[in-house]
């Protein structure tokens, strides 16, 4: 468990300039790096268990990889939207662990 809370509490230190990162990859069209980048955020994802931003991030891999920077523009929101719902969640995970 102090584990998990540890790299827990590094996901939430990095997640904001990863999150960033990835826009301006997008936004460059620089699919190589968007592709190594999201990989990242799916192993981190799956190792702290969210699942379902695990999966959608392993699209964006493939298509980063494939160089399809269209669908990873069109299908951002959907990404977005879910790591912000794991955002919360951990962030709610790790203050009620600390009290």
């Amino acid at each position: 468990i102090e584990m998990y809370q540890e790299t827990l509490r590094d996901y939430l230190k990095e997640i904001d300039s990863k999150k960033a990162k990835l826009k301006e990859y997008l936004e460059k069209q620089d699919m190589p790096n968007y592709a190594i980048l999201v990989h990242s955020m799916k192993s981190d994802a799956k190792y702290l268990g969210f699942m379902s931003l695990a999966e959608i991030a392993y699209q964006h891999e493939l298509k980063g990889k494939e160089n399809d920077s269209k669908y990873c523009k069109e299908n951002f929101k959907e990404l977005e939207e879910e790591l912000e719902k794991y955002i919360t969640i951990a962030k709610e995970y790790d203050e009620h662990k600390a009290n």
